[in-house]
């Protein structure tokens, strides 16, 4: 080695050590931060947040989702859906109102793509039939008919004018209810805030629905259970069907783990189709979706599950960025289970 090249070698010395060193603090600190835990609920169900950092930002979390139930809670009278199913036609112009708009323009989007499989105006069907399956009355022809009056995402729309953005209804009497994709979102606005916050490990759960990054209090990936459909009414079962061992990625599963019917000697879930108006016939009990939201997620999900494994596989293969994990009856009452092959390293079955 000529003399030149050695002097350049132990110039370079010294900057790689420092850069060693630096590496082996940085990742000491981040070792050394301790985990935070939030809990609490929202729309009507619990939420849970584990993240790595130095500060507390539990009250930020609450106030993201205070923000979140202010948009698209039902149950929340002053909510801006709220006010839009009682008459209101323009969307306020605050931060709630935002959040609004950005929900109804991503279901409207998957509504398009799943030729309206996924419908935030399905709510009075739903309501009708859950009533029905309480009480043994089940809707007739004529309810149901009455009811697809003004069911359907393309007898409302968004416009804008002088006065700001609105919704019009061609009837009155149209509900829009995001409870299909307000968890998703949720889980989504606190994701963010975390990594507005430079948090690079942490899961934020909201009614089963997850968005997980980096590693947990153990200090490897993320693992998330998907849950077994069984007939338990007391809803006391969690056995697990499988556990998905994922990170950086957003999940949301849809199913009526504990809420089915027999017919013809076949078990499905309650799930309405707001095209037909009438509960799907078909065996899909569970469908898991990942990619990299969770309100996409949370839409796909509830739409798979109104389409039905065969339609549920075809969606899938014109949509890479989606991934699946289904779980089917048999025509005996067994169950099986489908999954997207890009997702098989990730199943720990």
């Amino acid at each position: 080695m000529d003399e030149k090249r050695k002097k350049k070698l132990l110039w370079q010395l010294p900057f790689l050590l420092l850069l060693i060193v630096g590496t082996i603090l940085i990742i000491r600190q981040q070792q050394s931060l301790p985990f935070h835990h939030s809990k609490g609920m929202i729309f009507g169900t619990f939420y849970s947040v584990t993240y790595q950092s130095d500060k507390n930002l539990d009250a930020e979390i609450e106030a993201t989702l205070k923000k979140v139930d202010d948009a698209l809670s039902m149950f929340n009278k002053r909510s801006v859906i709220s006010r839009i199913n009682q008459g209101s036609t323009y969307i306020d112009k605050t931060e709630e109102g935002l959040m609004f708009k950005d929900v109804y323009l991503r279901a409207m989007k998957i509504s398009e793509e799943t030729d309206g499989a996924f419908d935030i105006t399905v709510a009075p069907l739903v309501n009708a039939w859950g009533f029905g399956f309480k009480t043994k009355e089940m809707p007739g022809k004529y309810s149901v008919d009455s009811l697809l009056q003004f069911v359907g995402y393309k007898k409302q729309e968004l416009f804008s004018d002088e006065k700001g953005d609105g919704i019009h209804k061609k009837d009155a009497r149209m509900m829009l209810d995001c409870s299909a994709i307000a968890k998703g979102y949720g889980t989504d606005a606190v994701a963010q805030l975390l990594m507005k916050n430079d948090i690079r490990n942490f899961m934020v759960e909201i009614g089963g629905e997850v968005v997980t990054k980096g590693i947990n209090p153990n200090r490897v990936p993320w693992k998330i259970g998907v849950i077994k459909p069984t007939d338990d009414s007391l809803q006391v079962s969690q056995e697990l069907q499988t556990v998905l061992n994922i990170t950086d990625r957003a999940m949301a599963t849809s199913g009526n783990y504990r809420n089915f019917y027999y017919q013809g000697g076949k078990k499905y879930a309650h799930t309405i189709d707001p095209r037909t108006g009438y509960p799907v016939q078909h065996s899909l009990l569970s469908a898991t979706v990942l990619t990299d939201n969770c309100t996409d997620a949370d839409a796909y999900a509830t739409a798979f599950m109104v389409i039905g494994l065969e339609n549920t596989k075809k969606f899938l293969e014109k949509h890479p960025e989606l991934m699946a994990y289904l779980i089917y009856a048999n025509p005996d009452g067994s169950d099986s289970v489908w999954y997207s092959p890009t997702l098989k390293e990730k199943v720990m079955d």
